[in-house]
């Protein structure tokens, strides 16, 4: 079973769509997911700060700015 972590910030519009993306496809396929703020811990924000919302999948970068959902389905599928 995979974890999806979306990283993001607060007042961050982007941020706001992944989660619902993820939200939504982890819930069909059975995934746990959680959000982090970026801004609670000063190595995310200066590792992420620039891009969120950032997905990863295991610890794993996989994706930044938006969910591209067949992607991160087939990555969830492995």
């Amino acid at each position: 079973m995979h974890q999806v972590t979306v990283m993001t910030r607060d007042g961050c519009h982007a941020c706001d769509d992944a989660i619902a993306d993820v939200r939504r496809i982890c819930a069909e396929l059975g995934t746990t997911w959680s959000a982090q703020d970026v801004d609670a811990d000063p190595e995310l924000r200066a590792e992420y700060g620039d891009r969120v919302p950032v997905i990863l999948i295991d610890g794993d970068e996989h994706g930044f700015w938006r969910v591209e959902e067949e992607r991160f389905r087939r990555a969830l599928a492995d």
